[in-house]
């Protein structure tokens, strides 16, 4: 488990180096997730990886917030992104939220970075307002901010976890 731990980390590292590129250098230094809380996702089974010719090129873990599925990071590395790693990551936490009969998913991001708010609002996630925010996500908001991470602005963002899968018609 240390290897898989060591190398979600080395893909955090290598994928916050695109931060450099908005002027967010702060977030590119960041240490990534704590080593005790990737293995606790590990364990819990709320880590997900993708992989490519037998390497592990992203990840992504999950909890439950508030009762809703709370996509807590993503990460794919620089070599590997654009390609739709992240977004079948994402696809498998929304499924996971589902599986767990979780009514929506949240997350937060950078409001004006291309990779996050942008492209979340693509995937159909929409701006949670402030008064909207339950306890739980309004800790993580509140950790954020006194881990420096609210360089620029940042949102919350739900998006609904109905049965929007596509169905197979048999005949």
């Amino acid at each position: 488990m240390e290897g898989d731990v060591s190398r979600l980390i080395a893909i955090e590292r290598d994928a916050g180096e695109m931060f450099r590129t908005v002027g967010l250098d702060a977030i590119a230094d960041a240490e990534p997730d704590d080593p005790d809380t990737l293995r606790a996702h590990i364990e819990d089974g709320t880590a997900w990886v993708a992989e490519s010719a037998g390497d592990v090129v992203g990840y992504a873990v999950a909890s439950v917030v508030d009762g809703d599925a709370h996509l807590g990071q993503v990460s794919v590395i620089r070599g590997a992104q654009r390609i739709g790693v992240g977004r079948l990551l994402i696809e498998r936490v929304e499924r996971w939220g589902r599986e767990q009969e979780l009514g929506s998913i949240t997350l937060t991001t950078f409001v004006d970075v291309p990779w996050n708010g942008p492209y979340y609002a693509r995937l159909g996630y929409e701006p949670i307002p402030l008064n909207e925010f339950c306890p739980g996500l309004a800790a993580i908001r509140a950790n954020e901010t006194a881990n420096g991470i609210d360089l620029q602005p940042r949102i919350a963002m739900r998006k609904p976890l109905g049965s929007d899968q596509p169905r197979h018609l048999t005949g």
